[in-house]
């Protein structure tokens, strides 16, 4: 049996979100529009995230994060960076991957709505 975990985070607008995430690399999963049931599925590969819509959601403050392993967090983040404009007033932005003491490589993104997603990989000898 396989087991995974899901995150759902949070979205001020879906439509803005599927397009932000579509610009990733991610599909939309769901088996209705995002309006029908103020819900989002989204997937690239193996990596599923989940948004549930919050029109009152202030992303400057909210809590919402999630970590993502991925095969090489290095490559994912020049293929990312490219579609973020870092914005003062939501927070968004990608920070630069970094070598932790820990073994892996990672870096941050903060979506638009204020979700922050840690990236990482293991180290490459």
């Amino acid at each position: 049996m396989r087991e995974s975990a899901v995150p759902i985070l949070l979205s001020r607008d879906l439509r803005q979100t599927l397009r932000f995430y579509e610009a990733l690399g991610f599909q939309d999963r769901g088996s209705r529009p995002p309006e029908e049931w103020h819900y989002l599925i989204l997937a690239r590969g193996d990596i599923a995230l989940h948004f549930s819509e919050d029109a009152e959601l202030d992303p400057l403050t909210t809590a919402s994060m999630c970590y993502l392993y991925v095969d090489d967090a290095e490559a994912l983040y020049e293929q990312w960076r490219a579609h973020v404009v870092p914005d003062p007033t939501t927070g968004h932005r990608i920070m630069p991957p970094a070598r932790t003491d820990y073994g892996l490589v990672e870096f941050a993104l903060v979506d638009p709505d204020g979700n922050l997603l840690r990236v990482g990989s293991a180290l490459r000898s």
